[in-house]
């Protein structure tokens, strides 16, 4: 909670730092913007953050996002009535397919997730230019009410924006209400002692993979709606602004720790770099490098405080005893 609050404090300084020099930052209509261009990379890095706390990675994110995008802009394509609910069950469906197979390889098969992950994420991209052909899908070819419906607003908030914060109040209850969200700490924080407590570390870590394919392929669709086109090389490089907000969040990549609270900061927090830039005029040649050492320097004031680990059981034992 202290690194959550010293976190919004940063975020808090620096937004009233970046209104004092452009004062238009600190209206509603950019507020509104920030918020609809900070959903997708806060659902992703809570997706994300599931699998961080088991210790694992998730490299493959941007990829599965790309082809459930592509997947439901050529299904659009070729059933232009085909219902919006339909194109994102699509999306969410395929992604979590995805999903499966990397758990399925890190929860059974023991390949390290890094390997498995870095793998896919070139498998998948590879499969996204074979579905389509290298060709684009722009917005003319899909139906309209796809199309508009992320930044179609409800109750003066975008689509977009609900769907984020169905996500953060799901991840939250998950987390801290579940069994399996109890899990996902307990086997991060040590995996030995998780196994004499009976939690199953093959189902928890499919679990986590299978949900972050999930969230991937939603958030392809509402990707594709949202800016009219799929193609090929669609957020590319989107998985390490998505690893980036977890980590200013305080989500520990050596597992165990992490909060909702703090990745939606990170989100806020990157959101909020990448919205300011531009409306300060600054060169794009300097965005890359002035956002690269702000990230740098909000992680080292967030960093984690190492921790005394207690030890339980010696791991030695905990592995006979999974046998």
């Amino acid at each position: 909670m202290r690194r959550d609050l010293l976190l919004a404090a940063v975020i808090l300084g620096l937004a009233l730092l970046i209104g004092w020099r452009a004062p238009v930052f600190l209206t509603l209509g950019t507020l509104d913007d920030i918020a609809t261009d900070t959903a997708l990379l806060t659902m992703m890095a809570l997706a994300q953050m599931l699998v961080i706390l088991t210790r694992g990675i998730d490299l493959s994110v941007a990829a599965m996002l790309a082809f459930c995008g592509m997947a439901a802009a050529l299904t659009g394509q070729a059933f232009p009535d085909a219902p919006v609910g339909l194109l994102l069950a699509l999306g969410l469906g395929v992604g979590g397919i995805l999903g499966a197979i990397n758990g399925a390889f890190v929860a059974f098969l023991k390949v390290p997730p890094i390997v498995v992950t870095l793998a896919s994420m070139s498998l998948y991209r590879g499969a996204t230019f074979l579905l389509s052909g290298g060709r684009w899908v722009s917005s003319h070819d899909m139906p309209a009410a796809f199309r508009g419906f992320p930044t179609d607003r409800l109750l003066g908030m975008t689509h977009l924006v609900w769907f984020a914060l169905l996500a953060i109040l799901l991840a939250y209850a998950g987390l801290r209400y579940s069994r399996f969200g109890r899990s996902l700490y307990a086997y991060g924080g040590n995996p030995s002692a998780a196994l004499y407590v009976g939690i199953a570390p093959g189902r928890v870590l499919f679990s986590v993979y299978a949900i972050s394919g999930a969230v991937a392929g939603l958030c392809g669709a509402l990707w594709v709606g949202r800016y009219g086109i799929a193609f090929t090389d669609a957020a590319q490089g989107f998985e390490l602004q998505i690893i980036a907000a977890c980590v200013i969040g305080g989500v520990s990549i050596a597992g165990g720790i992490g909060t909702v609270t703090g990745c939606l900061l990170g989100a806020i927090f990157l959101g909020m770099i990448g919205n300011a830039l531009p409306i300060m005029a600054i060169s794009p040649f300097w965005q890359m490098l002035i956002s690269g050492a702000v990230i740098l320097a909000a992680v080292m004031i967030n960093r984690q405080k190492g921790r005394a680990t207690k030890i339980i059981l010696r791991p030695k034992t905990a592995t006979e005893g999974a046998r």
